[in-house]
């Protein structure tokens, strides 16, 4: 029940709105219906401005990571770390707290794998940061970094730089990837018509 309820825990921390709750304290409009619509930093960051962007932006990662932590701290089983952290990510997607629409659960899912496994976490915000200042697309940016997360996790144990990650977090963090992947399917369409807005304009374009 312990790890039954942590898991619960890690849902419900998750599907936090962070973004419509500092919009809402800081000018209050709600974020849902301003720039894209999405429940995320990407679009606080456009619609607030940048401290609102970076409080929402560490509040993100922060209960993504900390679902994890405190299951490390328990001793928790790979299997429920891995639950925890898709619980969180979950969270963030489908909210209970807003009828179960929210953001595209990048930051959150940052947060929670990166406390599982830092190292390929940091190699995937490096292909974040490189794709955003090439072409200045952060939903691109997200999606290569997410993508590219399962496969430095896997690449990074078979070359003995960590400890090979456990096939059930392998596992998850290929699932919460997929999920994410799927959130961002406007976001490729626009991308293939060259419709997706870039880094300093308006509306669209979110990835959080």
């Amino acid at each position: 029940m312990t790890w039954i309820s942590l898991v619960l825990v890690s849902y419900l921390l998750g599907a936090i709105p962070f973004a419509f709750l500092v919009v809402r304290w800081l000018s209050g409009v709600d974020i849902r219906q301003v720039g894209s619509g999405n429940v995320g930093a990407t679009n606080v960051l456009r619609s607030t401005g940048m401290p609102a962007a970076a409080l929402v932006l560490a509040l993100d990662v922060a209960k993504g990571a900390a679902p994890v932590v405190v299951g490390q701290s328990l001793g928790a089983p790979p299997g429920v770390l891995g639950a925890c952290a898709l619980a969180a990510v979950l969270g963030h997607v489908f909210p209970v707290f807003l009828g179960f629409r929210g953001g595209k659960g990048v930051a959150t899912a940052a947060g929670a794998i990166g406390a599982m496994s830092p190292a390929p976490m940091v190699a995937a915000v490096l292909v974040f940061g490189i794709a955003v200042v090439w072409k200045r697309y952060v939903s691109l940016g997200s999606m290569l970094a997410v993508g590219s997360f399962p496969l430095f996790a896997y690449l990074f144990g078979r070359l003995g730089w960590m400890e090979p990650m456990p096939k059930v977090l392998l596992i998850g963090t290929t699932v919460a990837a997929g999920l994410i992947l799927m959130r961002h399917s406007e976001n490729v369409r626009r991308l293939a018509v060259g419709r997706e807005h870039r880094l300093g304009e308006n509306l669209e374009g979110d990835s959080e």
